[in-house]
């Protein structure tokens, strides 16, 4: 397995994720996908949502949507939590990520993403040299192309567990850490 399909975390949830100690850590900017990220695919932004990006504004974090969903669906969650964003953004491609950081005003040392997916989010993300957390997806439905993606998916994560167990790495503290109070 190649690395850069590999995550540098693996968490249960976008919602898990320790915002304040990466802040603290020096990364400012963090790059979001959205469905079956932070909310189950096509729907709208829920209090959850809202109220974690309402905290990582009040961190200083400068956040960006990155999504390969039409402007209409990217647009409609963004009303509720008024970041940038970036539709068709044309994933894995990393200069769609560059494209994000410079609108976001942050580089590839200072910068998260945070997605569902190994080979759009992750993979794209590594080749732009971007620290990646992928999150369990919230739902499982979802469409026939990223089902079948799934199955790949699994056969990676296959390699990244027994990667990180034989670099002395605790796969299991990475994925289960409780999700925060926001």
């Amino acid at each position: 397995m190649k690395h850069f399909l590999y995550p540098g975390e693996y968490l249960d949830s976008a919602y898990a994720v320790d915002f304040d100690k990466l802040y603290q850590q020096g990364y400012r900017g963090i790059i979001f996908d959205i469905d079956n990220t932070l909310v189950p695919h096509g729907a709208p932004a829920d209090e959850r949502a809202v109220l974690l990006f309402r905290h990582l504004k009040e961190l200083g974090y400068s956040c960006i949507l990155l999504s390969n969903n039409k402007e209409p669906r990217v647009k409609m969650f963004n009303g509720a939590v008024h970041v940038s964003y970036i539709y068709k953004a044309g994933k894995p491609k990393p200069s769609a990520y560059r494209r994000a950081m410079e609108k976001i005003g942050t580089n590839a040392q200072n910068t998260l993403f945070v997605g569902d997916q190994i080979f759009t989010d992750v993979m794209g993300a590594n080749l732009a040299g971007i620290r990646t957390i992928l999150v369990k997806p919230i739902h499982p439905k979802e469409e026939i192309q990223i089902v079948l993606k799934r199955y790949l998916e699994a056969v990676v994560l296959f390699f990244y567990r027994r990667y990180r167990k034989r670099h002395g790495e605790d796969y299991e503290s990475s994925v289960r850490v409780p999700e925060q109070k926001i």
